[in-house]
């Protein structure tokens, strides 16, 4: 049975929208940034931040929390649009993005922002994090969950392996990851750079349960990340499949967006699509 509304799906839905925006214009103002990988993620972090976790904007350290790990730590504009409609800090400030001096870091720090979890950006080391999370809450006795974000060129470190045979054999079931599967990585296509195919056999033969859905469809990603918490003494892998650059029509499926800011007429071009006025007064 369905734990949300159709009025939840469309709030979700319109976060989602609001975080684009969001993530297209602090990394225009940056002049640079991740936007495809950010906007490939956006409708599971949204679903996260909006729906699913258990989390205060007020007390970001309180210690009932549902955690997040942003283990492909580059496309942390998603995750900084996140925090900031949720309320950790003000929306304004993400036009500071990478900017000297503030707290928006090209990729996230614990020490820094308000809301994040865990520094990510070296690739292949966020599961490890989250899985010692989700032990640490086991042995606390708490019952949080640790939810946690992989890209599909990222698992091709080996570490993730490691640590997925790790999380598998020591039943950590309060993890429920995602696998961004957008299809492409800085160098190009992931099949073509490192082929991981098949990624769900693979998931299986490692000790895991796996799920997979269109990363872009918000009542799979609910319904998904139900049955995820459902599922005792195995750890879940939900493999998302997205498209890079979603939701801006020049960036979709395109590898040279993996990391580059859009231009004047670009920018202008992705608000106009993604329907939303720009966040306050551009500098």
């Amino acid at each position: 049975m369905k734990n949300y509304t159709d009025e939840t799906v469309r709030m979700i839905a319109e976060k989602a929208r609001i975080m684009r925006r969001d993530i297209v214009q602090m990394i225009y103002t940056a002049g640079s940034g991740h936007p495809g990988g950010s906007l490939s993620a956006t409708d599971i972090i949204a679903s996260l931040y909006f729906h699913v976790m258990r989390h205060r904007p007020q007390e970001p350290n309180w210690p009932d929390r549902d955690r997040f790990v942003l283990s492909k730590g580059h496309a942390a504009p998603a995750l900084y649009a996140a925090l900031a409609e949720s309320g950790y800090f003000p929306v304004e400030e993400l036009l500071n993005l990478r900017k000297i001096g503030h707290m928006l870091q090209g990729h996230p720090s614990m020490k820094t922002t308000p809301g994040v979890d865990m520094s990510t950006g070296s690739l292949g080391q966020g599961l490890s994090a989250a899985i010692g999370m989700a032990l640490a809450g086991r042995m606390d006795r708490k019952d949080y969950m640790v939810y946690a974000i992989l890209g599909d060129g990222e698992i091709e470190e080996g570490q993730i392996w490691e640590a997925a045979m790790f999380a598998a054999h020591y039943k950590v079931d309060n993890l429920v990851a995602f696998l961004d599967k957008n299809g492409l990585q800085i160098d190009g296509p992931t099949d073509a750079v490192m082929c991981s195919e098949p990624l769900a056999d693979k998931w299986i033969a490692f000790g895991w349960h796996v799920i997979e859905i269109d990363g872009h469809d918000i009542p799979q990603i609910l319904d998904a990340i139900a049955e995820a918490k459902a599922i005792k003494e195995k750890p879940v892998m939900i493999i998302a499949h997205t498209v890079k650059g979603k939701g801006v029509s020049f960036m979709e499926n395109v590898v040279g967006f993996h990391g580059k800011a859009p231009n004047d007429e670009q920018y202008r071009q992705a608000i106009r699509e993604i329907g939303l006025g720009e966040i306050g007064v551009m500098k």
